[in-house]
């Protein structure tokens, strides 16, 4: 070992290794020995470049690397510095798949699926909460209906049928904790029906693929284009799971013929069709697309959340169900010792829902959301005409394809990526969520605009412009 140090930080460097690498393992080695704890400000590339006798770019392109891998962090103004929660010493050698942006705490946060929380309706929430309180039943502070408390049920099927033209009854509606509680009891029903293989859209949300796979169901890969998901090569599986009215993350919605295709494929085979409508009362340019559900809802089950509309630390959501399900799911949440939402939770919504209020701040969501997407269309066109904004103009997120130039598939995604984590942007690359069986799709970063507040969406969309005014490469 060849042991050299600096006036800041001592480092042995192993011979036989190129600079590069031989500088990054042994900053990994620094952290890995706790010699460098969570939160110590390193050297900066000028000076460390200086005292270990390296280019400057090498010493940068090493803390990038190490920044995207979530060793470190980097901010302007901070420096950089040990990532307050580094990766765990007992880590196996080899290459290191970069950590979570949420574990290296960016300065902006453009991921995806994730709305304004500060734009939170807090002042009418309390006022909901006194006026239930104070009107509840007292049987609605014992345990309940399986299904939810009656209120929430029937104002969910009232607004349902108004906003997204599903059709169900209040019987038809089993509340839920968020939409991956849901997903879960589906799953298990669908496991205890003896269905062994379901389909997803190729690119997808990945923590749905994961509890599928969990509940052991095979989960195959649905390919999707332009007009969404390929709904008509569905065979032997005995589900789909889809997002039909704004495809996540491609943002594309579901042609009609092959919504029509889904519908039959189900009605000819006993199949289920899960609609996770995640973010369909999002739309900009036009009327939402009703929900798919409303073609036929004995064969497809509608998944429905709070979560983008209000926020996801709520943890509501619903399931309407055919009638043939709607006792098993509920017998389902009844052997988890009840529903997880609480009561007082579902009260307060209900009466959202039906004074109106919930409606007026999806409105003012809607028209904040549209001047988010419309402004990032603009500023990129303007500062970085190099790449292309796809999908509708609808939702929290949209997909930006890169130029690839000469460069291999995803190499310009990866490039992307790093830039970012060095810049403290947190954002995710398309082939975060391909299927693994699934070819990948042009490089691409899906861009959440709806997660910064008001203060911080310029600062955000700024980081963004920085990075993707690079060179891809």
């Amino acid at each position: 070992m060849v042991s050299r140090a600096t006036s800041d930080l001592h480092l042995d460097l192993a011979p036989g290794r190129g600079v590069r690498s031989g500088l990054m393992e042994a900053l990994r080695d620094a952290v890995r020995s706790g010699r460098l704890t969570p939160g110590s400000r390193l050297p900066s590339s000028r000076s460390l470049a200086a005292d270990l006798g390296l280019a400057r770019n090498t010493v940068a392109d090493a803390y990038a690397e190490l920044v995207a891998e979530g060793w470190l962090t980097a901010r302007q103004g901070s420096g950089t510095r040990v990532a307050p929660r580094a990766v765990p010493c007992d880590r196996p050698p080899g290459p290191v798949r970069p950590l979570p942006p949420d574990l290296a705490r960016p300065a902006h946060d453009l991921r995806p699926g994730r709305p304004d929380v500060a734009a939170f309706p807090r002042a009418a929430w309390l006022r909901a909460t006194g006026r239930t309180l104070a009107a509840a039943p007292d049987e609605a502070f014992g345990y309940g209906d399986d299904r939810g408390r009656p209120e929430l049920r029937a104002a969910l099927a009232e607004h349902l049928a108004r906003a997204r033209g599903v059709r169900t009854t209040p019987d038809r509606i089993v509340v839920c904790a968020g939409a991956v509680h849901g997903l879960a009891l589906l799953a298990g029903l669908l496991r205890a029906r003896r269905v062994r293989r379901v389909a997803a859209e190729a690119h997808g949300l990945h923590l749905h693929r994961e509890l599928l796979e969990r509940h052991g169901l095979a989960v195959g890969a649905l390919p999707v284009d332009d007009a969404g998901a390929r709904t008509d090569l569905l065979d032997g599986e005995g589900a789909v799971l889809l997002t039909p009215a704004h495809q996540f993350p491609t943002g594309v919605a579901l042609r009609p013929d092959r919504r029509a295709a889904a519908v039959d494929w189900a009605r000819a085979t006993a199949g289920l069709v899960v609609e996770d409508d995640y973010d369909g009362e999002f739309r900009y340019d036009r009327r939402p697309v009703g929900a798919l559900q409303g073609l036929d809802p004995e064969r497809v089950v509608y998944l429905g959340t709070a979560s983008k509309a209000l926020a996801p630390g709520l943890r509501l959501g619903w399931l309407v169900l055919p009638a043939g399900l709607a006792a098993e799911v509920e017998r389902a949440v009844a052997g988890e010792g009840g529903t997880r939402v609480s009561a007082v939770d579902q009260l307060v919504l209900a009466d959202l829902l039906t004074s109106g209020v919930y409606d007026r701040h999806v409105r003012e969501r809607r028209q904040a959301y549209r001047r988010r997407r419309d402004e990032l269309v603009a500023t990129l066109a303007e500062r970085a005409p190099g790449v292309a904004v796809r999908g509708l103009a609808a939702g929290l997120h949209a997909l930006v394809e890169l130029p690839t130039g000469d460069g291999p598939p995803g190499a310009a995604e990866a490039a992307a990526q790093r830039a970012a984590a060095w810049h403290g942007l947190a954002v995710e690359g398309l082939d975060r969520f391909r299927h693994p069986d699934a070819p990948p799709r042009p490089d691409a970063l899906v861009v959440g605009y709806a997660t910064p507040s008001p203060s911080a969406w310029a600062g955000a969309l700024e980081a963004l412009c920085r990075v993707l005014a690079r060179p891809a490469g």
